[in-house]
């Protein structure tokens, strides 16, 4: 069941499961989009359908504007806005609750989770920014080192923000535990043609949280 979901500095649409298993996932847009972007709405209807209650929301600059960019300026806005739609849906569940999102989100909400380790339980980054298109020295990784939350990083073979390899290196500088799932051949929108990556990616969340400590 899909319903708008409106709370002070929270605009998006609540995915409630038939069944719910108790977790929760929260979803951000990238900058050139909204909550209604294909991408998002695909996942949350397959994670709820696997019994998940997803948000996915409007960043606050979103909410402010309709179209164009974040005002890099403001980004600490929209940390706070992730911030409280990652505790509007933990009140609302009893199990773990992941967050990510695509692109700008997905970094925004990594930065989030940097500053407030106790966030969420894992992180879901889709097409992470690693740098601007043909500029691979302008690395987005300066939080990396504090980020101490589990985190899978989702990456199309053909996303000019970074190549694998490119990930691979930069992954390296998190202490937390990570994973790469390829989607072989995307590019950055990480076209769904698989039915397979909705359910691969939840297994790939799964094994991340539930890694036995050494």
């Amino acid at each position: 069941m899909e319903e708008r979901f409106d709370r002070p500095g929270i605009q998006g649409v609540l995915h409630r499961p038939v069944s719910p298993n108790g977790g929760g996932i929260v979803l951000a847009h990238g900058a050139g989009s909204n909550a209604d972007a294909p991408l998002l709405v695909q996942l949350s209807r397959a994670w709820a359908g696997a019994g998940y209650l997803v948000l996915r929301f409007d960043l606050p600059f979103r909410q402010q504007r309709p179209k164009g960019p974040p005002f890099p300026a403001l980004a600490a806005r929209d940390r706070e806005g992730i911030l409280r739609a990652v505790e509007a849906v933990r009140q609302l569940s009893r199990g773990r609750v992941f967050a990510g999102g695509h692109s700008y989100g997905g970094r925004q909400t990594a930065m989030a989770a940097a500053e407030h380790p106790e966030m969420a339980e894992a992180l879901l980054l889709l097409s992470y920014p690693l740098h601007p298109p043909r500029r691979p020295e302008q690395m987005r990784t300066a939080f990396f080192p504090d980020l101490r939350t589990p985190a899978l990083f989702v990456h199309g073979g053909r996303d000019p923000f970074a190549s694998l390899e490119e990930l691979r290196q930069a992954m390296a500088l998190i202490p937390a535990r990570t994973d790469l799932l390829e989607v072989e051949g995307a590019g950055h929108d990480l076209n769904l043609a698989q039915q397979s990556l909705a359910a691969g990616i939840l297994a790939r969340l799964h094994a991340l949280v539930c890694y036995p400590e050494n």
